[in-house]
């Protein structure tokens, strides 16, 4: 028996399980709701319901979305809660005894059951009405579907006091990133509102960690908060008035290793989720137990279910030494599907194993791949017939390995790790031996010699150019074959050894001319990559020189005197001056490979498509390259260097290597006909979940995880898995064992999950609209604004011609009555880009009149309403400013907000003020070029013969600056605050941030294409002390937009900053300076 390696074997028992094998009790239990004795809950996707004593669950629905946060009525009747039957998560309501769902919302956009008022309607939280994207709470009627806003502009789960008069609310949404003990900026935090007062009051404003869920019983709030280390349930006085001191709460619970999660009140006690189950907690006799609950279901979600197009989860390609195979890695297995006839081999059966990069041995006969079937992952020889077992060649496996590059002899494969070392593996003796290890980035391009004495690969210099490295097998030494003056990559052999072909980025032709001109042009280096051929010899001819005396007509070199041959050999002295450019126009060149005849390579448009285009080029004198296949996703040469295999669209096309198209693309195609590919969700998602668990140990920045005991973090959660029933119940699995590592920028997402079919959008007004039977239809409460420099940015109601203003009832779309149907836009479905005809009636008018309006999309409808509140903004400033400020506000620092930054900040370039307003900036990476623009100083001034005088730095900012961040800066946007005040621009003026500062990248996905993020770059200051995770940005003043003040329109934190720079600019105005006197003879 293999030993186990790097995990607990105790953990790794079961995860190629037999399905015939009994198994234990199925079911995961999530989102509780308790009226009484009963119980509601999701299992399965599903909504059941279940005695509190526990015993057998009742299905109470049964569609293909997930139904989610139900909760029951006040008086027990009814059940609300989320589902996305439609596309977007909406609101719905059912008997609890069971019967056809009711919508309720007709949003667009995603919203969450979060309980009832005492009088019975339905609060749920959604950002539907908000402009700057916020949760807020929103009250539904069961029966009438009218609509009332909860006043407040923060507020994400609430409860409310008997009387329905005094609400306690948390007062922001759960923070994004999976992660536990978090005390960031935008910690929940519990509030309290009270009927006619001016403000809401923090009721937990003395822990600066996690308290949630109000949950209101007999004058006291019980709520979760993580306090003791552990979410458990505590509880604290509510206090008669909002004025009221109340003691410090008290503890109910004291769970480890596992959270209390989503609890729900009723009559005292308290059922909540933790782990896989669910427990009540009786109030009156401080006793805590699990209900014992069985799922009567066939768990159709854990059967066998087949894949229709296994190309959807390709991670590896390969083509057959020959040309007759293509090697096929996807959702963790491997396939050879034949180019021509023949059948398809299934190599790896074992369905609770995830197979990674398979390539094709020399030999064709059997192929490596990398394996965790021993809990890491270790190389394996695969047998292409199928028919004979994997052999194990490596043993060592202790961190994640990227795909073998086997030698063309077999002996050696080579391979990188994610700690920055670079391996062979000798395939006979099965170890493995580091020949390289980088501090500046990995290792990659690794390539063989055709005669395997040599391994070339790249490395990032100190200067981070990539340089090619040349490594002597043999002689166990590298040297540099490339200087580090320019980035070199992507090397390929000739076939004969004797030139080694490369990229590298040596053409600098900007297309900006000058730095001069609107908005500071910056220089635009296109198509920098050229084609290079490196002679590995002394004293020999490029291919491609033109042909002269010393060369036959056919291109040969004339035949040497006796005595001139020389061995085979590379000479390293002196390599890295024998360069020649191969005759290839410089371009935006990806990747290369050369051929007996030919070099292929990839050309990627400059486009905003980035379309990739495969070239070729003839390797002798005078040669033009000519296109191959356009719109490709990748290719590969065979080992003989006789067949090309491209990734085109949903297709794989296998051809000769002759530097032209395939004759016809019809025959190249290879057949992927009736290909199915069947998975057994269970064992997968054991894998996925151990995966999960070892990518996070790989990728966290910290090689020591926190101090985390790493493995019985996942002993620990491990049997859990065996309980989850659908993909859902697994991320919610996956989540709470990540976030034991106390981390942000976690994220768990995607997955194959079970959907419904039924993808139905809403075609949005740009508006405000109320219905009101009386008047005949809807009526319009508010058009949403934007820019009226950006027409087509208006809303659909404010476009010319339509005109639809505030107090206007809308009486129809398309023909039908809006009041014949339960809300308007259930005649706005598949509306958006369309056009409908609306019967409208202007305020004060009689006669209605009809338009033509293209309702936007829900995506859009956001971005309008954001518009607004960044509008109004600027307005505000120019008011309040009195026109000597000026306002930019990044929505985040990623690609479309180097727009906004061209839009906002050039019009006020010369203004004596400017707000950077950074608020709800969701991050990205523009931070450095940001800071840098507003580095730049003037320190010199133009005088032309007339007019103002105009300074260098063009564009450089004179003034004063503020920037303004909350609770919600994350990310870039928070790297940008703490920059723009270490390096003396200015102050800072809100909340505190978010505190997510360990960058990630989202390179480490799952067999089905979901992702368990890691944070995988710390930042620290020359202080040597991380920066910003886990506790913000503190700003240097210190205000709060409070949340009833706020929703009333008021922005405390931007007139704190105009009031702040106003200031600044009375003590310091800083005109431009008068030009002195012209000089006199």
């Amino acid at each position: 028996m293999k030993r186990c390696l790097g995990l607990a074997c105790v953990v790794l028992v079961g995860l190629v399980t037999s399905t015939l094998q009994a198994e234990g009790p199925r079911g995961y239990f999530r989102y509780p709701s308790v009226h009484g004795q009963t119980v509601v809950f999701t299992g399965e996707g599903d909504l059941w319901t279940v005695s509190l004593s526990g015993g057998r669950a009742t299905r109470l629905t049964t569609h293909l979305a997930q139904e989610t946060h139900p909760r029951i009525s006040p008086d027990g009747r009814l059940v609300a809660f989320s589902a996305a039957y439609e596309g977007t998560r909406e609101v719905y309501v059912m008997p609890l005894a069971g019967g056809r769902p009711k919508r309720l919302t007709y949003d667009g956009e995603s919203s969450r059951v979060v309980g009832w008022t005492p009088d019975g309607q339905v609060a749920y939280a959604t950002r539907h009405f908000s402009t700057l994207p916020n949760t807020q709470l929103v009250l539904v009627h069961p029966e009438t579907l009218a609509v009332n806003r909860v006043p407040l502009e923060q507020a994400s789960q609430a409860d409310w006091s008997p009387d329905g008069k005094t609400m306690f609310f948390t007062r922001l949404s759960k923070q994004g990133s999976s992660t536990k003990r978090y005390k960031g900026g935008t910690a929940e935090t519990l509030w309290r509102f009270d009927e006619g007062r001016d403000e809401a009051v923090p009721l937990t404003a003395d822990y600066t960690g996690t308290s949630r869920e109000p949950m209101v019983w007999k004058d006291r709030v019980y709520f979760a908060s993580d306090r003791d280390g552990t979410m458990n349930l505590w509880v604290m006085d509510a206090g008669d008035t909002a004025d009221e001191k109340v003691a410090a709460p008290t503890q109910l619970t004291r769970h480890r290793g596992f959270d209390v999660l989503r609890p729900s009140l009723s009559q005292g006690r308290i059922v909540y989720q933790r782990g896989a189950d669910l427990r009540v907690y009786d109030i009156a006799g401080e006793t805590d137990k699990k209900i014992a609950i069985t799922l009567p279901s066939d768990f159709d979600q854990t059967r066998e279910k087949w894949i229709e197009k296994p190309l959807e989860y390709l991670t590896a390609l390969d083509i057959s030494p020959d040309g007759d195979r293509v090697a096929v890695t996807t959702r963790g297995n491997v396939f050879l599907l034949p180019t021509k006839a023949g059948r398809r081999v299934d190599l790896t059966r074992s369905r609770g194993t995830r197979f990674r990069g398979a390539r094709f041995l020399p030999d064709g006969k059997s192929l490596v791949a990398l394996s965790d079937a021993t809990g890491e992952f270790e190389f394996y020889s695969l047998p292409a017939n199928g028919l004979d077992q994997p052999k194990q060649l490596s043993s060592d496996g202790k961190v994640f390995r990227y795909f073998p590059v086997p030698s063309p002899d077999g002996k050696f494969v080579a391979y990188r790790d994610k700690n920055y070392e670079l391996f062979l593996l000798d395939v006979a003796r099965g170890k493995s031996r580091r020949i390289a290890r980088s501090d500046n980035y990995n290792f990659s391009w690794l390539s063989w010699s055709p005669d395997s004495r040599w391994l070339a690969f790249v490395v990032a210099a100190e200067n981070s150019n990539d340089q090619i490295h040349l490594y002597n097998v043999e002689k166990k030494s590298d040297t540099a074959v490339t200087t580090d003056r320019y980035d070199s990559y992507a090397p390929s052999w000739s076939s004969d050894g004797r030139f080694l072909y490369f990229l590298s980025d040596r053409n600098f032709e900007s297309l900006v001319a000058s730095p001069w001109g609107p908005r500071q042009p910056e220089p635009f280096f296109d198509r920098t990559t050229q084609v290079f051929e490196l002679s590995l010899r002394k004293k020999q001819r490029s291919v491609f020189q033109s042909t002269d005396e010393l060369v036959d007509g056919g291109g040969k070199k004339k035949p040497m005197a006796d005595g001139d041959q020389k061995a085979a050999s590379i000479d390293l002295d002196g390599i890295t001056t024998r360069l020649a450019v191969v005759p290839v126009s410089a371009g935006n060149i990806t990747t290369l490979a050369a051929t007996d005849k030919h070099l292929y390579y990839v050309s990627r448009s400059t486009s905003r498509k980035r379309t990739l285009t495969l070239r070729a080029i003839r390797r002798e004198p005078d040669a033009e390259s000519a296109t191959v296949l356009t719109d490709i996703k990748s290719f590969r040469i065979s080992g003989n260097r006789k067949k090309v295999l491209v990734h085109k669209g949903d297709d794989l096309h296998v051809f000769e290597a002759s530097g032209a198209a395939p004759k016809s693309l019809s025959k190249s195609r290879v057949s992927l006909s009736g290909w199915r590919m069947a998975i057994d969700p269970t064992n997968e998602w054991r894998q996925m979940f151990v995966d999960a668990w070892r990518m996070e140990r790989d990728y966290f920045y910290d090689p020591g995880l926190h101090g985390v005991d790493w493995k019985e973090v996942l002993q620990r959660h491990m049997p859990l898995v065996d309980r989850v029933t659908d993909r859902a119940e697994l991320n919610d699995l996956i989540e709470q064992m990540v976030g034991e590592l106390e981390a942000l920028h976690i994220y768990v997402r995607g997955g194959d999950h079970r959907e419904a079919e039924d993808g139905v959008s809403i075609g949005q007004l740009g508006a405000v609209l109320r219905r009101d039977a009386p008047k005949g239809g809807y009526v319009v409460e508010h058009v949403y604004q934007a820019d009226p420099d950006l027409p087509q940015e208006v809303s659909p109601l404010a476009k010319p011609g339509v005109e639809v203003e505030v107090g206007a009832v809308i009486e129809s779309v398309n023909g039908v009555p809006v009041l014949s149907v339960d809300h308007i836009n259930v005649l706005l479905r598949n509306t958006s880009g369309r056009k409908v005809l609306c019967s409208v009636r202007d305020a004060g008018e009689m006669e209605s009149r009809r338009v033509i309006v293209e309702p936007i999309s829900s995506t859009r409808a956001t971005d309008l309403r954001y518009d607004q509140w960044e509008y109004t903004r600027r307005k505000a400033v120019e008011t309040l400013g009195k026109g000597k400020v000026g306002y930019v506000h990044l929505r985040a620092m990623g690609k479309s907000n180097i727009a906004e930054w061209a839009r906002h900040y050039y019009p006020v370039f010369h203004r004596q003020g400017l707000i950077i307003d950074v608020r709800h900036n969701r991050g990205g990476n523009i931070d450095s070029w940001i800071l840098e623009k507003l580095l730049r100083k003037a320190w010199f001034y133009w005088k032309p013969r007339v007019g103002k005088p105009y300074w260098n730095m063009q564009y450089a900012f004179r003034g004063h600056m503020v920037v303004l961040c909350n609770e919600k800066t994350a990310s870039d946007g928070e790297a940008f605050a703490e920059g723009f005040r270490r390096l003396g621009m200015g102050s800072l003026i809100g909340t505190r941030t978010w505190g997510g500062e360990i960058w990630l990248s989202i390179n480490n996905r799952l067999v089905d294409r979901g992702f368990a993020s890691a944070a995988q770059t710390g930042v620290y200051g020359p202080e040597r002390k991380w920066l910003i995770e886990g506790h913000g940005v503190d700003p240097d003043v210190v205000v709060d937009n409070l949340p009833h003040a706020t929703f009333g329109g008021g922005d405390a934190q931007l007139d704190a900053a105009v009031k702040h720079l106003l200031q600044k600019i009375k003590k310091d105005p800083r005109p431009v300076p008068k030009p002195p006197k012209y000089r006199k003879r």
